[in-house]
């Protein structure tokens, strides 16, 4: 296995959830801490600045590892400022996780409209269907809002699914989607060469940006605050086009710019994490072109180009781990046969080599310590582990009897800084669960027929899945004429919705 000489270290970063609650005397109350570094962070609970360890009982006890403190059944003296702290050997960090205890009677004015009027917005599932946009909320399985295809575009009297010429009942036609700290999602209509604007606060549609023709595939760039595009031009990609989206999160004057790159196929931004916040380098490649040209995300000038010609490697797809510095590169061979994944040392960018025999395309984990790989007419799913040292080890292989859909990662509830792992098959409506550590895995059935139909050849998987988050418990997937919610923390189906045609793209938006 290859390995970098160095141990990175890395000071702890955590997020607690919730920042504050208030709960009735009574129920139960949960507050969590998420923390990562190198090395792996110790958590302590503080509550008004006193260590919550020692007065551990029936009714105050901590799961997985410390990362979350249970209260069983509150009592006004259970109010409080809870200090979650994590420390390693190069440092420390802590945030505050408020419970306020009040009876009905006594809820504050703040907390009544808080819950009454339903000004919490996050915590949703937006998905977007044959039949408009659905508002979603896992929780109580109901749909909270539905913009119907009629509706208009808050600024330009547009309909947000124009009907054409004599047809009954046109249904939408949706692409990429991408979440915007939040506050806003960008989404492709690639029929009408556009991008809407939703507005999470007001739950409508904002604004739409006419972009090159047929938009594809959007990503956005938190670093840089901006959202790439990428046009085919016509369905048979013959003019392809990468377009930038300027100021995303102010939801308003932003500015287009279109870059210089021609003959782009796909695109990729590594995502930011906790601990990598901020990401300078993106990657474009075209899939009959053996190499990937790196692009500086701000500037959106071309760096360099990396050839894979000496591993016969057409690119399919990229992922990255910021632990041992790695991009995972799919490959494919001339004949369209797969190919071993090739590694990048993003340091140097030079080509490691082959990573092993394991083909498919990678998918890693939020923290990146856990990669997956899997394709959709693949008869396996491999599961890789890198180490805080920047070791690849391949955990285990999973034979599986056809190709994976989607794929979605899912913290554990049982033990801190580990994952679980959601997949949709290709052709069967089950769901694939498996818990990366241990190994252990297991199937849900019943999920009726995946979404069929003619989809356009800009689709992204057939079946998704998506998860709510790093503290979300629900998952969601669609089937053809229905939404299934999962919960994670069980692991067992928590609803279907019915009478969504086609929700083939959704975005999660946590708390606001």
């Amino acid at each position: 296995s290859y390995r970098h000489w160095f141990l990175p270290t890395v000071p702890p970063v955590i997020r607690v959830y919730p920042e504050t609650q208030a709960q009735e005397p009574g129920v139960a109350a949960s507050l969590r801490c998420h923390a990562e570094g190198i090395p792996m962070p110790r958590i302590t609970w503080l509550k008004n600045g006193m260590d919550v360890s020692a007065q551990m009982s029936k009714q105050l006890s901590l799961l997985a590892n410390g990362s979350e403190l249970h209260i069983g059944s509150v009592r006004y003296e259970d109010t409080g400022a809870y200090t979650c702290i994590a420390k390693n050997e190069v440092g420390v960090d802590e945030d505050i996780s408020s419970l306020f205890i009040e009876d009905s009677a006594r809820k504050t004015l703040a907390n009544i409209l808080w819950r009454e009027e339903g000004l919490s917005v996050g915590n949703m599932f937006y998905v977007f269907s044959d039949d408009g946009i659905i508002i979603l909320h896992p929780m109580d399985c109901e749909i909270q809002r539905h913009l119907k295809p009629s509706e208009k575009i808050f600024m330009s009297y547009e309909e947000i699914c124009p009907q054409g010429e004599g047809d009954a009942t046109q249904p939408c036609q949706w692409a990429s989607a991408v979440n915007v700290r939040h506050r806003y999602i960008y989404v492709a209509q690639p029929a009408l060469n556009r991008v809407l604007v939703v507005d999470v606060q007001a739950q409508k549609v904002l604004q739409s940006i006419g972009v090159d023709p047929l938009p594809a595939k959007l990503s956005y760039d938190k670093s840089h605050d901006q959202v790439w595009v990428l046009s085919w031009g016509d369905v048979h990609k013959s003019q392809p086009s990468l377009q930038v989206i300027t100021e995303a999160s102010t939801g308003q004057g932003q500015h287009l710019i279109r870059t210089p790159f021609a003959g782009v196929d796909d695109f990729f931004i590594p995502p930011t994490n906790l601990i990598i916040n901020h990401i300078r380098f993106g990657f474009i490649f075209n899939k009959s072109d053996p190499a990937v040209h790196k692009v500086d995300l701000e500037t959106l000038m071309l760096l360099k180009t990396i050839g894979l010609q000496r591993h016969g490697c057409l690119p399919q797809a990229m992922a990255h781990t910021h632990l041992g510095g790695y991009y995972f590169v799919q490959c494919r061979r001339d004949g369209a046969t797969a190919a071993p994944q090739l590694l990048i040392d993003s340091v140097t960018d030079a080509v490691v080599g082959p990573n092993g025999e394991v083909t498919g395309t990678p998918h890693t984990s939020p923290d990146g310590r856990f990669v997956v790989s899997a394709a959709a007419a693949g008869p396996q799913l491999h599961v890789q582990e890198v180490t805080l040292r920047g070791e690849i080890r391949t955990l285990y292989d999973l034979k599986i009897g056809q190709g994976i859909s989607d794929v979605a990662f899912q913290r554990s509830f049982a033990h801190s800084n580990q994952y679980c792992v959601y997949a949709t098959l290709e052709a069967e409506p089950d769901l694939l669960f498996l818990e990366l550590a241990t190994g252990r895995a297991g199937v849900l059935k019943n999920f009726k027929e995946p979404p069929s139909g003619p989809a356009g050849p800009w689709a992204g998987p057939r079946r998704i899945v998506r998860d709510s988050g790093l503290f979300g418990q629900y998952l969601l997937t669609p089937a053809r004429e229905s939404l299934f919610l999962i919960n994670g923390r069980q692991n067992t189906l928590r609803c279907e919705v019915s009478g969504v045609k086609r929700g083939t793209t959704v975005v999660w938006v946590g708390e606001v």
